[in-house]
């Protein structure tokens, strides 16, 4: 029987608790970055050790503990299970976004041309390898990210520059990071709430957010024995 590590990598400390609450009885471990625990599971001809790990949120945290676990276990895999703000008119809250390519849109670059720099970080993810058709259903579209909320009053200019539908904080520098040691990466994200010019529905309503964070993580983790079994 053959045998692979798979890391389930989740980034934002809201999507980690559910994991924890999903997950009471696993031996939690520490690492640099935060908590992981490992679980053996079988599928058809394969031993699959199954590691979910806690990254960080944020595009620092993401990238260095990307590196860090492929680094350690070379994984055959990476799934990123998290959450994203969705563009309001673009795409439906609840929606569950497959990441086709991702753009680090949050760079300023005043000596030079920013659109060179946005280029440099923007990842096409190998996605040839899915299964069709995919065991869930998904929105396959671009995730932009930042090291903050979507901002208003930039909804219309990433809606134009980018076609953007959805932004998160970490997944531009997961995908970079992998893409840059050749390592399958696929990004799901389900969309917590919505963002137009007028302002974020979830903007000074936290409770909004962790609960709708509560259910998408857990219809993701849901999803993960089909997920697993298909690819």
């Amino acid at each position: 029987m053959h045998s692979q590590t798979d890391i389930i990598l989740v980034s934002a400390n809201a999507e980690w608790r559910v994991i924890k609450k999903l997950f009471p009885a696993e031996h939690y471990l520490a690492s640099p970055f935060g908590e992981y625990f490992l679980s053996t599971q079988i599928q058809k001809s394969e031993a699959i050790e199954l590691i979910f790990f806690h990254g960080g949120w944020g595009k620092i945290a993401a990238a260095a503990s990307t590196q860090y676990l492929i680094d350690r276990w070379q994984p055959a895999l990476i799934i990123n299970l998290g959450t994203c703000g969705g563009f309001e008119g673009r795409i439906q809250r609840g929606e569950i976004v497959l990441a086709e390519s991702t753009v680090v849109y949050d760079i300023i670059e005043q000596m030079g041309d920013s659109a060179d720099h946005i280029a440099h970080y923007t990842t096409r993810l190998d996605l040839d390898w899915l299964p069709d058709p995919f065991p869930l259903e998904v929105n396959r579209t671009m995730l932009i990210s930042g090291d903050r909320d979507l901002l208003a009053e930039d909804v219309p200019m990433l809606s134009r520059e980018f076609g953007a539908a959805a932004g998160d904080w970490e997944s531009g520098a997961i995908a970079w990071v992998s893409a840059r040691n050749k390592v399958r990466l696929l990004i799901l994200r389900g969309v917590t709430d919505l963002v137009a010019e007028s302002g974020g529905e979830a903007y000074g309503n936290l409770s909004l957010y962790q609960e709708a964070a509560e259910q998408i993580m857990g219809r993701l983790v849901a999803g993960l024995p089909a997920l697993l079994e298909a690819i």
